[in-house]
């Protein structure tokens, strides 16, 4: 049996693909690629690096298509990764101790998984169910803006459940934002994922515009009222609290100007979501 199957969805990856396949290469035992049809080379550049790669039609809700890659994977373990994600070195050693059954070693920055999952189930709710068994995995995320990781403004660890049994994890294919439930016990892995999520402004501008597209439709789900008082909220209140909670509680200055950008336009995000919403509405 298969002991470790990577799984990504992809579509028009091309730029960062390969990178991402190369960081697992030496431990992935097995690749599934779920492409939506792509019309660049993405789909070449994965068989190129043995992947099995199956085609899939686009959904907005792109955790259709993640779901879909977890339901191929025939190993033990599944590590599910976006194609703009690199495995360090140090997480890929920790994942073979994992699938081999062996002990991990427990680092210093567990205190500071445990209040960011707190602040994760506050959000979404409890993770896992206690069981006795670990189904899945958080790893911890270094964000890469406009050249180089983010360390503050609210960025690190970023945890994302990756690792999980197969089997014992899904995706509720809800939301954007959602992680992947498990039908067991939840643990932390201590070595980190790069996300070259906006290694250029323009490639930020660009997701910024998909994700508010994602939350006007989970604005449109609640019914979100239309009226000047919501609009003004989204508008000056929710910018303002966004923004001074990454630049100033998370201490986003310590990043520099990077950390002013990154606080300062995701405090964006809801009016322009908000604004887009309006706009539908009128329509």
């Amino acid at each position: 049996m298969k002991k470790l199957s990577v799984v990504l969805a992809v579509r028009n990856e091309e730029k960062n693909i390969g990178r991402c396949l190369d960081s697992i290469k030496d431990i992935a035992d097995e690749i599934v690629v779920v492409d939506e049809y792509s019309t660049d080379k993405t789909v070449e550049i994965a068989k190129e690096h043995g992947a099995k790669v199956f085609l899939e039609p686009h959904h907005n809700i792109f955790h259709i298509t993640k779901q879909g890659a977890l339901e191929k994977a025939t190993g033990e373990w599944i590590l599910q990764l976006d194609a703009d994600e690199v495995v360090t070195p140090e997480l890929a050693k920790e994942i073979e101790l994992v699938i081999r059954n062996q002990k991990l070693v427990v680092n210093g920055k567990k205190e500071l998984f445990e209040r960011h999952q707190k602040l994760i189930e506050q959000r979404d709710g409890p993770i896992g169910k206690m069981t006795g068994e670990v189904a899945g995995y958080f790893i911890p995320r270094r964000n890469v803006f406009l050249g180089k990781p983010l360390i503050h403004a609210g960025v690190y660890p970023d945890g994302v459940i990756r690792l999980v049994k197969k089997g014992k994890a899904h995706f509720p294919q809800k939301s954007v934002h959602e992680q992947i439930q498990l039908d067991g016990e939840v643990a932390w892995l201590s070595g980190d994922i790069l996300h070259y999520d906006s290694p250029t402004f323009e490639r930020y501008l660009s997701r910024l515009n998909r994700y508010t597209d994602l939350q006007r439709e989970e604005f449109k789900q609640k019914k979100l009222p239309k009226n000047i008082s919501v609009l003004l909220f989204y508008s000056f209140v929710k910018p303002k609290l966004v923004f001074l909670n990454l630049y100033i509680l998370h201490k986003g200055f310590l990043d520099g100007m990077r950390g002013f950008v990154w606080s300062l336009f995701s405090s964006f995000h809801f009016p322009i979501a908000y604004f887009k919403y309006w706009q539908d509405n009128n329509k």
